[in-house]
């Protein structure tokens, strides 16, 4: 295992155990909202600042873009981009799917991954040409190529509200065209589902940096394809993403093009 690899399994596995421990009373949790629907507990941030303080020890002169204390650290080539919770909501009501997520990012271009579940033990792992693995079982996307067969995973707008007729369109259009789709909650899981084909494909809109940076690199070393809304990179900046399997990416493009607005365009 690469060594920023190591660093990245310890300190999701250090988050998770405060997760996991707060699991335990979560009615007892100070809870405060962001904005619309957009929720961040005390656990959030005792994750993060665990994440953050194993990531500096090991590297002191990487920069740090963390979903609750933002832009830190020096204008480093290397960035780690950390989400400590991801899946807050479900966390906070008992629903049994969230993560935590860190990815390290050089020079625009993901290195290394992982995707940690605490209620499952599953750590999901991958490191740039080195492939994809869940614990220390190789992963791969699925061999579903036909769209009809495919179970998709998507997330609902729920902070704004700018896309939600285009987005419903592209719902609409692929529920009547697939095997089903699931919205669970937490993006960076439904990334790793891609990778390890529980999801033969996943699409949304509007998501942060946070959420798909280490499930992006997890899908591509999965040999799944990744990209914006056209099938083209930049999705890191837009927020608005697809991946799946080479065979299902192209024909969820497809069907979700003549739902594209032209800012989704953009």
């Amino acid at each position: 295992m690469h060594p920023t690899l190591t660093t990245a399994v310890k300190a999701a596995r250090r988050a998770g155990q405060i997760i996991t421990r707060a699991s335990q009373d979560v009615d007892l949790l100070k809870v405060s909202s962001k904005r619309q629907n957009d929720f961040v507990t005390e656990v959030d941030r005792a994750a993060e600042d665990a994440i953050i303080a194993i990531l500096r020890e090991a590297y002191p002169d990487h920069a740090i873009l963390a979903e609750e204390s933002g832009e830190s650290g020096s204008t480093s080539e290397y960035r780690w981009i950390i989400d400590p919770l991801d899946g807050t909501t479900n966390f906070i009501h008992g629903t049994p799917q969230y993560a935590v997520s860190i990815g390290l990012e050089h020079r625009g271009q993901m290195q290394s991954g992982v995707v940690f579940d605490p209620l499952r033990n599953e750590m999901f792992t991958a490191s740039r040409g080195r492939g994809a693995f869940l614990n220390d079982r190789r992963i791969r996307v699925s061999r579903r190529a036909k769209l009809g067969e495919a179970l998709l995973g998507t997330g609902f707008p729920y902070r704004v509200w700018d896309h939600v007729d285009a987005y419903l369109g592209m719902f609409k259009e692929l529920m009547q065209k697939t095997a089903g789709l699931r919205r669970p909650g937490a993006a960076a899981l439904d990334l790793a589902w891609v990778a390890c084909g529980r999801f033969d494909g996943f699409f949304e809109i509007g998501l942060s940096p946070w959420d798909i940076a280490a499930g992006s690199l997890l899908v591509s070393e999965a040999g799944g394809l990744v990209g914006n809304l056209l099938g083209e990179t930049g999705y890191m900046e837009s927020g608005n993403m697809v991946a799946a399997t080479p065979r299902i990416y192209p024909a969820i493009l497809q069907a979700i093009e003549p739902h594209l607005t032209e800012a989704l365009r953009a």
